[in-house]
């Protein structure tokens, strides 16, 4: 099961996307998580990223698909995995397709989470409220002036990879506005096929 999460940002992506490691047993991939592991590991491809970021400079989309590429090869993701927060662009999507590609692999399923982007601050603020609430640390990006940022980029950058997956076919709208637990089963159904 090879699955991208797409949405923005407060959508319920991560939460959803742990709820299916425990259920299916694949590992959840964070571009930035598997960035910092190969730069720690010193691979080829963790070396090449390091000296980007050294320099300042952000990480190419041909690092990134490398590091994507190289991690997915690991025992873990045999069974399949999720991408989380890649791709976050047309090009990244389509390097992606080609690397799978290449590899003789396919994404099974685009799972868009879609909410009411109006709505989402409030959310944030809960969330953040919550945290503090049981005394744990507030996340940076759930301050509303960082999150709004977040969101014009994701709107900017991100949303074109929707109508790119629903014009190959792959592309499932789930509501993400509904209960936790009514996302999930609806998530559930889709990837069965239903």
């Amino acid at each position: 099961m090879r699955l991208i999460f797409l949405g923005p940002p407060g959508a319920g992506k991560g939460t959803q996307a742990a709820r299916i490691v425990a259920r299916h047993g694949i590992p959840q991939l964070s571009t930035g998580d598997m960035l910092r592991a190969a730069v720690a590991a010193g691979t080829p491809v963790g070396l090449k990223a390091k000296a980007v970021m050294e320099s300042g400079a952000l990480v190419s989309d041909e690092i990134v698909i490398g590091i994507v590429a190289d991690r997915i090869e690991e025992p873990d993701a045999r069974k399949g995995f999720i991408l989380d927060g890649f791709p976050r662009t047309l090009a990244q999507a389509e390097a992606l397709d080609a690397m799978l590609a290449s590899k003789g692999l396919s994404l099974d399923t685009v799972l868009e989470l879609k909410v009411d982007q109006s709505k989402l601050v409030d959310r944030i603020v809960r969330r953040a409220e919550e945290a503090k609430a049981a005394g744990q640390p507030v996340r940076k990006d759930d301050d509303p002036a960082v999150f709004t940022t977040r969101l014009e980029a994701y709107n900017r950058d991100t949303a074109v990879v929707s109508p790119y997956y629903a014009g190959r076919g792959q592309l499932i709208e789930i509501d993400g506005m509904r209960p936790i637990d009514e996302v999930t089963a609806a998530i559930e159904k889709a990837l069965a096929g239903g």
